[in-house]
């Protein structure tokens, strides 16, 4: 394929593309999630087995998705792996057009079923489909799915759609027509214009307004800027940019050349830690598509827009999603930050002015300058306009990748979407915002998902992780689980961080353990707040919020820790006692003979029991008794 030297050869490509689809529109396509969820599950080799059976009734000649090569592919069956379709828990996915079928936790041994019924006579098989366990209903078609219906997805529109290793099918479904109409027919303040008209905020956790930080990069007269894609990603539980970047590569792409066409740039980087194998293979694809196209390098589409893009892998450190730490790992330098001013739109990148934005950010804007930025801003509220991914993790019976309008309470998140709590436990609390985020509890489960309401309860936004924990779960303990993170993440650049954060751990382990003071609760509050006013940069200024927000929502739980010696939730190992139930237990022995320090006794075939002096609270005997009958409590 020769490279587009103008708008209209990129034009005339699409028009084909798109009389392909429609004249294949009877043709069935099966969409297969390659996602790294159900890569896990096992989606490769149910792609493979598909492929062998498709192939041996001869509804396949070749195995590919829609590629300019096989515009006319004499296939009666299509098969895409898609980027992740969002339902996580129940992969591997598969969805099937024309009729809409859709198939979870699909195996390979169920592919001979699927090719007998449902390809070739059009049957439903009903086990395959998704049985809602809250409702007792089954659904056919994604979009009834409960999972989904209440969704918005606009920067995942296309993920679970397109097959994120073809450019042609992205540009079928119409990308790069937002370049286009930037490139044609918008100079550079415009575009900025339109973006700030949207009212879209950074979706990496700060919530600056996007179009000001272009408005900045564009204002500053230097003749070499650059542009970041922030894909590091790191808190726990979150997975919204990998997936965007593994399934929808090319969306990630046109957004960065609008916002460097928007500030005058020609040279860009997407910073993806190494942990995403996959997301790095479909970037550097994309990217080299781009270059032989020629949608991306010199003089693109026959303008005078150039740009280069590069790929930058990360080792993996937390605190290279901060801004001046990121600039620095790509320079090849220790990823640290550094005091601001001056910020990175005038000083960034090898000292050069310096945009820098997440993925859900970019991925956001082509959408933005297609459909314009009052359609954006209907989306949502005043403040916090548009939508916003969340992975969705935690204690909830539908987990996943989800995209929801600014607005939508808690309760619609992890109840409507998600649910409900596993098991018919009690919901606890969520986490917002990841380790730097705050805990949420009942009381406030009607509570927005906007920005200033989750700063407001002692959360953040964040980059989109909601941890749901249910009655189980203790407080203190999943405090302390974050904040280990923190300290193991912290770059020991500043005091406050790297020793406060420290000592809050020591604190939090020993309330745990039972050794906690009763002043222990106020130096924590007080620790916390001295951490948030003096940390050089984000990770530190936000890392006391999980023990401050659950201090000031569960200081009940902290106070039982220190003053009862019990943990509420029976979840803290030194501070639990196992008990035998005497009408469970059969007297089997099996718990005395596998007690390490010989706490259990009792007469054969009669109930047995602990004695709480010895017992060093391994938890073996409760492992061991096959008729459940030990407990912790």
């Amino acid at each position: 394929m020769e490279k587009f030297k103008s708008v209209q050869d990129l034009e005339n490509l699409r028009k084909k593309l798109k009389d392909a689809l429609a004249s294949s529109k009877e043709k069935i396509t099966v969409r297969l999630c390659g996602g790294t969820g159900c890569r896990a599950s096992g989606s490769p080799d149910v792609h493979d087995e598909l492929v062998k059976i498709l192939k041996r009734e001869g509804l396949m000649d070749v195995d590919v998705s829609l590629t300019h090569e096989c515009l006319e592919s004499t296939n009666k069956v299509d098969i895409k792996m898609t980027g992740c379709q969002g339902f996580c828990a129940q992969g591997p996915l598969m969805s099937i057009a024309p009729m809409g079928v859709f198939y979870v936790g699909v195996k390979p041994e169920d592919m001979e079923e699927v090719v007998e019924k449902t390809i070739k006579k059009g049957e439903i098989i009903e086990r395959l489909l998704y049985h809602d366990p809250a409702s007792g209903k089954t659904y056919v078609k994604r979009d009834e799915n409960p999972f989904y219906a209440k969704q918005t997805r606009v920067v995942l529109k296309d993920c679970g759609t397109v097959d994120p290793a073809s450019i042609y099918d992205y540009l079928a479904e119409d990308g790069y027509s937002a370049l286009v109409k930037v490139l044609t027919s918008m100079d550079r303040k415009e575009v900025i214009d339109e973006v700030i008209k949207s009212g879209l905020r950074g979706r990496g956790g700060a919530g600056f307004p996007t179009g000001e930080k272009w408005l900045g990069g564009y204002k500053n007269p230097s003749p070499k800027k650059y542009i970041i894609c922030n894909g590091d990603e790191g808190d726990p539980g979150a997975f919204m940019d990998r997936s965007v970047m593994e399934g929808d590569p090319h969306k990630v792409i046109e957004g960065m050349m609008i916002g460097a066409y928007a500030i005058g740039c020609d040279e860009g980087y997407i910073y993806v830690r190494a942990e995403y194998p996959l997301a790095v293979q479909m970037l550097k694809k994309a990217i080299k598509d781009c270059e032989e196209l020629g949608l991306l390098g010199d003089n693109i589409l026959g303008t005078n827009f150039s740009f280069k893009l590069h790929v930058r892998e990360g080792a993996g450190a937390f605190v290279c999603g901060e801004s001046t730490a990121l600039t620095y790992s790509i320079e090849g330098k220790r990823g640290m930050p550094r005091v601001r001013p001056p910020r990175t739109n005038e000083k960034g990148l090898w000292d050069m002015p310096t945009v820098l934005n997440n993925v859900e950010t970019f991925a956001s804007i082509p959408t933005i300058l297609s459909k314009g930025g009052d359609w954006f801003a209907s989306i949502g509220t005043a403040n916090s306009t548009g939508t916003k991914t969340f992975a969705l993790t935690g204690k909830v019976n539908r987990t996943g990748l989800v995209e929801v309008p600014m607005g939508l309470t808690l309760r619609e998140l992890i109840f409507d979407i998600g649910g409900g709590i596993l098991n018919n436990k009690k919901f606890k609390a969520v986490q917002m915002g990841g380790p730097s985020g705050g805990c949420i509890p009942e009381s406030q489960l009607d509570l927005a998902i906007d920005f200033d309401s989750l700063k407001k309860a002692g959360a953040i936004m964040g980059s989109g992780g909601a941890v749901v924990v249910d009655e189980d779960t203790c407080m203190v303990d999943f405090a302390k689980f974050f904040l280990n993170f923190i300290v193991e993440e912290s770059c020991g650049k500043c005091i406050p961080c790297r020793e406060g954060n420290k000592r809050m751990l020591e604190i939090l382990q020993r309330i745990t353990e039972g050794k906690g003071k009763e002043e222990d609760i106020e130096l924590l509050e007080n620790l916390g707040k001295m951490i948030i006013d003096c940390s050089l940069c984000g990770l530190g200024k936000t890392a006391p919020n999980p023990v401050l927000s659950t201090i000031k929502h569960f200081r009940n739980e902290y106070e039982a820790h220190i003053l009862d010696k019990k943990c509420p939730a029976n979840a803290c190992t030194a501070l639990a006692s196992y008990k035998i139930d005497p009408e469970k237990c059969i007297g089997c022995g099996k718990c005395a003979k596998n007690c390490p320090v010989g706490a259990i006794s009792g007469e054969k075939k009669k109930p047995h029991v602990i004695d709480q002096e010895k017992c060093i609270r391994c938890g073996t005997c409760m492992e061991v008794c096959p008729k459940d009958a030990i407990y912790r409590g």
